[in-house]
């Protein structure tokens, strides 16, 4: 059988098994009940936000198919060291996922990205090339693409979230001062923090919240403050984690610890904006140089081109 046969059923099982998987989708929404009926009736805005919550329960229910499916895939991808697997673990959380299953998910969308790539590039690639080596070359590269791109997307959440935290973690911290020396303990302004700045910055809040939760729950504090630095991957974390417990240890004052410490984050980030500006003058020249020099070059040489172009034809 050619590829050419292949092909279009493969295409057709692929839209086949996508619009199974839509219609099924859709067919999972419950029907309202009175009581949701009747609240409807006394409150009219009620419908966009029971609309805006089943739609957020629906993408839930698919991304927990999707990635149930992709748990079982990677399955036979999890590694056995567990060192490796303790790294593995300690990326994702710093990339905000905390789920049991993570791991295995991680290797079953790594997997689902190698059989997506090859099924894009063998048809592509062996029916234009046939079963040469330049085929098979490139649609191994094509696979090992969609293989590592899970890494890519996962190292890419994890900068921007560790970035985020770093950014906000001194207003938190001036926040949290406040608190403090107004009598509030750490775990009460810790709270006040979470409140205050869930809009802004809701990324440390979503990691105090999770470590107001565990002191709640009984767990000592110093554990509490060193899971949060290592969940959270932000270096400041660590130090200020580090400070409080250390303030603690000590009896020395806590307000002033954290005074200290939003300072010294705060000038941080003010070095880092002040790093960037400086790196923009050469980042600029790429631009510059590819895309605005040749058009001033052919504006103020070309007409002096053109006559000298003409003198010399004059001559000739």
């Amino acid at each position: 059988m050619s590829w050419e046969t292949i092909v279009p059923f493969a295409v057709f099982l692929t839209i086949t098994l996508g619009v199974w998987g839509f219609l099924t989708t859709m067919a999972d929404r419950r029907p309202s009940t009175a009581e949701e009926r009747l609240r409807r009736v006394l409150d009219p805005l009620t419908p966009q936000n029971d609309r805006k919550l089943a739609e957020q329960q629906q993408q839930a229910k698919f991304q927990a198919r999707v990635s149930e499916a992709a748990s079982k895939l990677g399955k036979s991808l999890r590694p056995t060291n567990e060192v490796e697997l303790g790294k593995i673990r300690l990326t994702l959380l710093n990339a905000g996922f905390r789920s049991e299953q993570a791991v295995m998910a991680y290797y079953g969308w790594k997997m689902v990205g190698l059989v997506i790539g090859l099924a894009i590039a063998v048809p592509l690639f062996v029916t234009r090339y046939g079963a040469t080596q330049a085929g098979l070359t490139y649609s191994i590269l094509t696979g090992a693409v969609g293989f590592y791109l899970p890494d890519f997307c996962v190292g890419h959440i994890r900068k921007k979230r560790i970035e985020a935290i770093f950014l906000a973690l001194p207003d938190a911290l001036d926040l949290m001062v406040v608190c403090v020396e107004a009598g509030l303990g750490l775990d009460a302004a810790m709270r006040r923090v979470t409140s205050e700045l869930s809009s802004s910055c809701p990324v440390l809040c979503e990691e105090f919240a999770i470590a107001n939760f565990q002191a709640q729950m009984g767990r000592a504090r110093k554990d509490v403050l060193r899971d949060l630095g290592t969940r959270t991957g932000v270096d400041d974390m660590r130090a200020l984690s580090a400070v409080v417990i250390q303030a603690e240890k000590f009896g020395s004052s806590i307000g002033g610890a954290l005074r200290v410490q939003s300072d010294s984050m705060r000038l941080r980030r003010r070095q880092l904006a002040e790093e960037r500006a400086a790196k923009t003058a050469v980042k600029i020249m790429i631009p510059l140089v590819l895309f605005i020099f040749p058009g001033v070059f052919v504006i103020l040489v070309g007409p002096a081109g053109i006559q000298i172009a003409k003198t010399m034809l004059g001559k000739g």
